[in-house]
């Protein structure tokens, strides 16, 4: 079982699951990462938190991705940069962050469940869109691979960082302190073989909670 214990900055880390629960429903995408024939994998992947367990999709072609599916200890990692730290020194500088990793094994889902959970991970991304398109055909459902990773105690570990710059332990005149980031939508772009006459609900209300305000 992996160590999950910090040894610097301990009062970064958290093993509450709120604070969990709170990283993992607003962080779209983490990467996922096992060992595939003795070789490091890792692959970034859209998620979804539903209740105890995380909801994650790819193609049944992934050999890799089956692999992991089939009971292969994974890890998934998430992280959401909040502001650039800007030290008195490169060494003090920094960054205020929020990241999170759950250890487990991956389930595939049965196919009574696929459509289900498919549904809710559409809905954690782009809440609505579900039922503005027709539904996945026999097909499609065929070609996707759903698995849950499940939320444990003692399997996932948080850190954060959060403030200003420290204070120079020298004489300086550098500047010091902090440059706030933020993840805010464009204007929603039709592709040009878009054929609505408007953009829809979803994707305004998508757009509209992330404009700079």
């Amino acid at each position: 079982m992996a160590n999950l214990t910090l040894h610097r900055h301990k009062e970064r880390g958290s093993t509450e699951r709120a604070v969990l629960d709170a990283i993992l429903d607003d962080v779209l995408a983490g990467t996922l990462s096992t060992v595939v024939d003795g070789e490091p994998w890792v692959v970034p992947m859209l998620f979804a938190r539903q209740g105890d367990r995380i909801l994650l999709h790819g193609s049944t072609g992934a050999g890799a991705l089956r692999h992991v599916a089939a009971g292969a200890p994974a890890a998934l990692a998430v992280i959401a940069v909040d502001a650039l730290v800007v030290g008195h020194t490169t060494f003090d500088s920094s960054a205020n962050y929020r990241s999170a990793v759950v250890h487990g094994g991956l389930t595939p889902l049965a196919e009574d469940e696929r459509q289900a959970a498919l549904e809710a991970l559409s809905e954690r991304i782009l809440p609505g869109r579900s039922a503005e398109v027709r539904p996945m055909t026999r097909q499609e459902m065929a070609k996707t691979l759903v698995m849950t990773l499940p939320i444990v105690d003692g399997r996932f570990l948080t850190k954060t960082r959060t403030g200003t710059a420290s204070a120079p332990d020298e004489e300086t005149d550098a500047w010091h302190g902090v440059v706030g980031l933020r993840t805010v939508a464009l204007e929603p772009e039709p592709a040009p073989t878009s054929t609505a006459a408007e953009v829809p609900r979803s994707v305004r209300d998508f757009a509209s909670a992330r404009v700079l305000a």
